[in-house]
């Protein structure tokens, strides 16, 4: 019971993880990365459609995401799709292809994005302390029901605890990591 109890909040703090990397894939620093248009929904022959499905994204320079379109029709689409989006950068088209051309963040700019960064730690950290919470009072309950002693109430306790050290430990370490991106000029 404390295994499953466990295998869990494992789990769940694993794909709180994701979740935190995926937002921090998406976050600008200093250099053009296709994730922050990879995801982006583009309405395609009336459906909602990730860019990444209707075309080839590339970075060919540090400053620059090159957007090739299978179909050369979502061109259109896409433009719009980008100007409509909140990444702050205007497409220009060259006929078939769209370059994205990133400005170079200002100090401000960075200052805001490792506020955010910031933040979003913070969000991730309190989410794991809740699915701890939860293993913790699951114990509990076991406990009163009888069907786990105190002891071993106690020793699972002490498990999830590590998992959260853990958890938290790799939250901070992505978000370090993501700040000195952030700050590199």
């Amino acid at each position: 019971m404390i295994e499953e109890i466990l295998e869990e909040a494992g789990g769940k703090m694993t794909s709180t993880l994701s979740v935190f990397r995926d937002d921090l894939s998406r976050m600008r620093s200093g250099r053009a990365s296709i994730a922050l248009v990879d995801r982006l929904m583009v309405e395609y022959y009336g459906q909602d459609t990730e860019l990444r499905q209707l075309a080839n994204i590339s970075t060919p320079e540090a400053m620059q995401i090159l957007i090739r379109p299978y179909d050369k029709s979502a061109v259109r689409s896409i433009e719009k799709a980008i100007h409509m989006s909140d990444i702050g950068v205007n497409p220009n088209v060259d006929g078939e292809n769209i370059r994205l051309n990133m400005p170079a963040l200002t100090r401000e700019r960075r200052l805001e994005l490792v506020k955010f960064l910031n933040r979003r730690m913070e969000e991730s950290r309190v989410a794991i302390r809740n699915i701890r919470r939860a293993a913790n009072n699951d114990l509990q309950d076991f406990e009163k029901e009888k069907l786990i002693s105190e002891d071993d109430r106690k020793r699972g306790e002490a498990e999830v605890q590590k998992l959260t050290d853990k958890f938290i430990a790799r939250i901070g370490e992505h978000g370090s990591d993501k700040e000195k991106e952030i700050l590199e000029v």
